[in-house]
């Protein structure tokens, strides 16, 4: 997987890909450079390799300040239907790109968290965050509706209809202890400690069964739009197919060895 990448940071290590955005002189702010980028990075992650886990992480204190108020917001002021479609659509495509990666991605989340960063935190699996953190999708504050990037599917789905409700409508900030009682955060952590926890998590499912956690990721978005009898049925095929995998049988001969077992992810 490529690491060279130009308008974010991206290292790789130990199978771990670590990206965050690279401006904090202005908060992380996309442009229409990065949105992209990130895209494409995150479509090409379905085939890479030397990837398991990706983790999205903060950048000077904080996650991100959503679209750039020069670079973005004032040349959407000045396109036509079609280019604005466009736009949108791609800013879309980042979030299906992030959960049809087939990698678990956490995101760490300092500070502000605010527009299509609050979105990128929201399509992430897993997501930890500090004290400071402010989370608002705040689309209803620019005039926009807070149907952003799959915001009034996703959203509804982690906190609840009324609270996702709430927060787009009123483009308030979610406070990190909000966050962490809804549902938003898996849990919270002090600002010196964000980068070794996420860092520890995603030790912790990089070491399991990458095969099977590709599957997990799969199914969890595909069963949204399935009846409970087509879950069943997909995740009896898809847990069919896992036990064809080294892992299960390496799990099986380390149990009986009474042994911890060494996961190689085929």
């Amino acid at each position: 997987m490529r690491s060279d990448v130009k308008h974010f940071q991206c290292e790789i290590k130990d199978r771990i890909a670590t990206v965050r955005l690279d401006r904090p002189d202005r908060k992380n702010p996309l442009t229409f450079d990065s949105y992209a980028e990130l895209r494409d990075w995150f479509r090409d992650l379905v085939y890479a390799d030397d990837v398991d886990v990706v983790i999205f992480g903060s950048n000077g204190g904080n996650f991100s300040s959503g679209g750039d108020v020069h670079d973005i917001i004032g040349p959407l002021t000045r396109m036509n239907m079609k280019e604005l479609l466009q736009f949108t659509r791609m800013t879309g495509d980042l979030v299906k790109a992030i959960v049809n990666c087939g990698k678990p991605v956490i995101a760490a989340v300092d500070g502000v968290c605010v527009g299509a960063g609050a979105i990128i935190a929201m399509a992430s699996d897993l997501r930890l965050a500090t004290a400071e953190a402010k989370t608002a999708f705040l689309f209803t504050r620019v005039g926009l509706a807070g149907c952003d990037m799959g915001a009034c599917a996703i959203l509804p789905r982690i906190i609840g209809q009324t609270r996702a409700a709430e927060l787009l409508y009123t483009g308030r900030a979610m406070s990190a202890e909000e966050g962490e009682r809804w549902g938003f955060y898996n849990r919270l952590v002090t600002g010196e400690t964000l980068e070794d926890e996420a860092l520890k998590l995603a030790q912790k499912i990089q070491a399991g069964p990458n095969f099977a956690h590709m599957m997990t990721k799969t199914m969890l978005a595909q069963e949204w739009a399935m009846s409970i009898e087509q879950a069943i049925e997909a995740e009896a095929q898809a847990q069919a197919i896992c036990m064809q995998t080294g892992d299960f049988e390496r799990a099986y001969n380390a149990f009986v060895a009474k042994e911890r077992p060494v996961f190689e992810g085929d």
